[in-house]
């Protein structure tokens, strides 16, 4: 009877559930791979790992099963887990995809923007100069994020912000190689991009958008082919020991 009638009134909340440890591993590690601190390539040694995190092995585990199920590491039998080490042609297409959603983003920006979004997205863009004077990549790529984020919050079309959160983050995982190296350039392109959403001017901000993504795609592949990524140890066969039967 209390149950039904405090929960005719509104007056039940349910109680939040502790997030499973392999979800928190899981977050810690992902964070540490899209910000380059566990490099392409690299071993991923669970002890480490475990040591690092201050968790035991069995976390480390499933997180990494989990990584591994949205491609972020790979599992080889006998060898362990390494950082995805992500090929030119999966970068390209991904970031092909980026400056499709984004363009389409900013256009609708300009069309919805609002004087509040228009202020923030200032803000925003001041944030990430101060970063790049500092030489702080880190805190960057998170102005860079978070000013793209709300330019497609700004569009005002949900889904379109859906499918750009998806790609979000290995969108960072591509930038933060770059980021020093895009330097000035790229906020000097977020300022042009925030005055001409100011002005509803959608092609212009359109036209930015598509320019500013594609800038970003070619430095990072210029980098690639610059400084490729060592290569992953491929898995090995590994050869059953002959029964004595067959001696």
């Amino acid at each position: 009877m209390l149950r039904s009638e405090l929960a005719s009134q509104g007056a039940a909340p349910k109680i939040a559930r502790p997030v499973p440890l392999r979800e928190s591993v899981f977050e810690a590690l992902l964070e540490l791979i899209v910000t380059g601190h566990l490099r392409p390539g690299q071993h991923l040694a669970e002890s480490e790992l475990a040591e690092l995190l201050g968790v035991s092995r069995q976390p480390i585990r499933e997180a990494l099963q989990l990584l591994s199920g949205e491609g972020w590491v790979d599992l080889y039998p006998g060898q362990g887990a390494f950082v995805h080490a992500p090929t030119v042609e999966e970068a390209d297409q991904l970031l092909a995809v980026r400056a499709l959603l984004e363009t389409e983003s900013a256009r609708l920006a300009a069309r919805h923007r609002d004087d509040e979004g228009v202020k923030r997205l200032r803000a925003l863009c001041d944030e990430g100069h101060a970063a790049v004077e500092a030489d702080d990549v880190d805190g960057a790529v998170a102005a860079n994020s978070e000013l793209h984020a709300l330019v497609t919050a700004l569009s005002g079309n949900k889904v379109l912000a859906e499918l750009a959160a998806q790609v979000s983050r290995r969108v960072r995982w591509y930038h933060t190689p770059v980021a020093r190296r895009r330097g000035h350039a790229s906020w000097e392109e977020h300022k042009a991009l925030i005055e001409a959403i100011a002005a509803r001017d959608e092609d212009r901000a359109a036209q930015i958008m598509r320019d500013h993504t594609e800038h970003t795609r070619r430095s990072y592949l210029e980098q690639r082919a610059a400084e490729p990524v060592e290569s992953v140890p491929q898995p090995t066969r590994r050869r059953r020991p002959r029964s004595a039967a067959a001696n």
